[in-house]
């Protein structure tokens, strides 16, 4: 059974199980000096922290990541530009691209595209799939057609997507990026940090649940849910 934690912002905090059998955490983009955060980097000081996925350079993405990978020894995993950094700064990382599957044992994880922008090589959205739950994390992104392709070829079972506008999807394109992915959850993210990506999650849920058979779970920084 897998866990997902909302972290505020884009930051997730995922607990599954992995290839080998054992349980794997997973820290997606953590900015935990978000405004929202419930906690914070030194949390995790004693934590077992497997990966920490990046999907691109912006601040409220690349956050606080090299100084948990320091805490935890976890592996910073991110676009090869992103990763190369992080291994200057005295961390071990993962770098690759968008493409197949990235030469790690223990869960796949696949690079995937997003439309957006990045100081370092180009910004991704991420695939982590372990033994009871596929998840994808789109990064920051705007709608584009290919997302279909992502549903098709890796079924994600919950989709962690943008819905703030101004830098990434609204509510609007969010939900038709849904209907692209279908995928079995879908929890909002990116919104109301600050004002300039204010929306309503409540008609971000409307919307697609009237329009397809994915059921939002809204969740509040702090608040978690289980998949299956």
């Amino acid at each position: 059974m897998a866990t997902i934690r909302f972290l505020g912002h884009a930051a997730f905090d995922v607990t599954l199980k992995g290839l080998d059998g054992g349980v794997k955490r997973v820290l997606f983009d953590p900015w935990l000096e978000n405004p929202l955060s419930p906690v914070k980097p030194s949390d995790y000081r004693s934590a077992v922290v497997d990966y920490i996925v990046v999907t691109h350079d912006h601040g409220d993405h690349m956050g606080n990541a090299v100084e948990l990978a320091k805490l935890t020894r976890a592996k910073v995993v991110g676009v090869y530009e992103v990763a190369e950094n992080a291994r200057e700064q005295g961390v071990e990382a993962v770098g690759g691209n968008v493409g197949g599957p990235l030469a790690v044992s223990d869960l796949e994880i696949v690079l995937v595209p997003a439309v957006h922008s990045s100081s370092r090589g180009v910004p991704v959205g991420a695939v982590v799939r372990g033994t009871d739950a596929c998840i994808y994390h789109a990064g920051d992104t705007g709608l584009f057609g290919d997302m279909a392709l992502i549903g098709e070829l890796y079924q994600p079972d919950v989709a962690l997507l943008p819905i703030g506008g101004h830098f990434t999807m609204g509510v609007r394109e969010a939900a038709k990026a849904v209907s692209l992915i279908r995928p079995k959850v879908c929890v909002p993210m990116h919104y109301n940090t600050f004002p300039l990506i204010r929306a309503d999650p409540d008609e971000f849920k409307r919307l697609v649940e009237s329009m397809t058979r994915t059921r939002v779970v809204v969740l509040k920084p702090g608040e978690s849910f289980e998949f299956p």
